[in-house]
């Protein structure tokens, strides 16, 4: 008769590595110990055991789908892993010690973009992801059904202030709104409808919104098809420390700029 173990076998058979989501150090330890024959990599918001092998999580998961695919993919982004690898991930879900493994195959897919973004941008990873949801629901469901364009420019928000000029009213000019909000996220996709960009501080204060950047666009490279508000968003990436999201009116897809190069593709409906 077949035991536990052996109908279970198949999860951990032939794989490649073993991904420990935030262990204790005595778990890490034992696996160290054990001498495996496959990478041992710790995915975590700290990496508190010491481990040669880690992966910075930046953001807290409530969906462990989006955990482990955000892991996996940040962990082929880093090199730990190759594309195609079979990977066992442990975790704990309801205490300290691992009460759940998974087996999945690595895929560098957009997660590891997204990882990118979330860790190497100026902007606390908090405010990305916000401003990025904002825009991505935009693109799901436009204004008032119909489709629509948005410009934001996160972090370094003084440089992004004096490379720029108002070409309206500020709403938020005495305001102390932050974006994440869901009352301030109504605003920012009601507001979206006008022209010029959102400039957001690296906490995620809402300091400015109908915004026309003057950043010099010689050079910034973008895909053909796309107009003068992927240009801008590029540039001022490129002139500031800032981090720019881009919703396509035509093409309605989510596009974020870093140091003026396009490095996020995102297709609302897929994401």
């Amino acid at each position: 008769m077949d035991t536990v173990s052996e109908l279970l076998s198949d999860i951990v058979e032939n794989a490649d590595a073993v991904a420990l989501f935030s262990p204790t150090g005595s778990l890490y330890e034992r696996f160290v110990e054990a001498d495996l024959d496959v990478d041992v990599i710790v995915v975590g918001t700290e990496n508190a055991v010491g481990a040669d092998a880690f992966v910075d999580i930046p953001l807290d998961f409530t969906d462990i789908d989006d955990l482990v695919e955000f892991g996996v993919g940040a962990a082929v982004g880093d090199g730990y892993i190759e594309e195609g690898d079979v990977v066992v991930c442990a975790m704990g879900v309801f205490g300290e010690e691992i009460d759940t493994v998974s087996r999945v195959r690595a895929e560098e897919s957009v997660h590891s973009d997204l990882y990118d973004l979330f860790v190497n941008s100026r902007a606390e990873p908090t405010v990305i992801r916000s401003v990025l949801e904002v825009a991505i629901d935009l693109g799901k469901k436009g204004q008032k059904g119909k489709p629509v364009g948005a410009l934001f420019v996160v972090g370094d928000a003084g440089n992004v202030m004096n490379k720029s000029r108002p070409l309206s009213y500020n709403p938020f000019e005495k305001s102390h709104v932050h974006v994440g909000d869901p009352i301030v996220n109504v605003m920012l996709k009601e507001f979206s409808r006008l022209d010029g960009a959102f400039v957001i501080s690296d906490s995620g204060k809402i300091v400015s919104a109908y915004r026309y950047l003057e950043p010099d666009a010689k050079g910034i490279d973008i895909p053909k098809g796309l107009g003068a508000r992927h240009m801008a968003g590029g540039a001022i990436t490129r002139d500031t420390n800032a981090t720019s999201i881009v919703l396509s009116e035509s093409d309605g897809l989510v596009r974020a700029f870093k140091g003026g190069k396009l490095v996020l593709e995102i297709d609302p409906e897929e994401y």
